[in-house]
């Protein structure tokens, strides 16, 4: 018998293991559960004993596979981290994932002096809110609405934002916004980035959360959709002041009053990356 595992068959057993599902572990490998469930049936035969407990819609792993598990995982990630150090230190290339909105609105306009600071540097952008696990996915660097308190990631705070109330001029002055309380003839535009509507009225007005709750509103999972809605007149956004840089400098958008909040504990943005992957960059 070889002495070593069949390769292939630890990996599958690995994803199996950290998804405790046959499917999601063939989505992580691009291949078709029954794939997985061969690799697996593989490597039970090379340990002679059963990893998994199976029934018609799940899978549970055996003591036996917890164990084992328990044993090989670290070697796993060694191998990973090891062939990445390899890998990274003859290729430059940067894959580097941030919110959609953030990409659009702050990002692209500063892309090419980062390509002229470093032409030496092929980057990958991915557009996109979902959290990041690094052990699977292509990414380098991630920029990230988060509180930065993870003891597995090197964190760097970009900035400290704050919800900023924008709407049109011509907005403003068609609804003769003056004070928070004019807000109540207004559209209110909630975002997924920004959902501080009902701390910012209850810190700056003295509307009543009956007299809130009656204001009609739109509700969006792109803060880059609120923010053309509210430059096209259509309402009001809290939004960051780095995603409305352009629209404050030509006009199209303005704050009716400067009552800014500053944002709750897990909206600040920060930049993720793999532990050491900056110093081994020279970033």
């Amino acid at each position: 018998m070889n002495r070593m595992p069949p390769i292939k068959a630890l990996l599958a057993f690995d994803a199996a293991m950290k998804h405790s599902s046959f499917t999601a572990a063939a989505v992580e490998l691009h291949v078709t559960p029954g794939a997985v469930g061969q690799q697996i049936q593989k490597l039970e035969e090379w340990l002679g004993t059963p990893l998994f407990i199976r029934s018609v819609r799940q899978v549970r792993p055996t003591q036996a596979a917890l164990n084992y598990w328990a044993a090989v995982q670290p070697a796993l990630l060694r191998i990973q981290q090891a062939s990445n150090e390899l890998r990274l230190s003859h290729v430059s290339e940067v894959w580097l994932s941030m919110p959609p909105t953030l990409a659009a609105k702050w990002f692209a306009s500063r892309m090419s002096d980062f390509l002229s600071f470093r032409p030496d540097i092929t980057l990958h952008l991915s557009a996109s809110t979902a959290l990041i696990d690094f052990e699977r996915d292509r990414v380098d660097l991630a920029i990230r609405y988060f509180d930065g308190d993870d003891p597995l990631l090197d964190s760097t705070l970009l900035y400290r934002d704050e919800a900023r109330l924008y709407c049109s001029p011509g907005y403003a002055r068609k609804l003769k916004l003056k004070r928070p309380e004019d807000l109540v003839r207004a559209t209110l535009l909630h975002t997924t980035l920004l959902p501080h509507w009902t701390p910012w009225f209850k810190r700056f007005s003295q509307l009543t959360d009956t007299q809130v709750a009656a204001i009609p509103c739109q509700h969006f999972d792109q803060s880059i959709l609120a923010i053309e809605t509210a430059r096209h007149g259509q309402g009001v956004v809290l939004s960051s002041a780095i995603l409305t840089q352009v629209e404050v400098q030509n006009g199209s958008l303005c704050e009716p009053f400067e009552m800014r909040l500053p944002v709750s504990r897990g909206t600040t943005l920060y930049t993720i990356v793999i532990p050491g992957y900056v110093r081994q960059l020279r970033l």
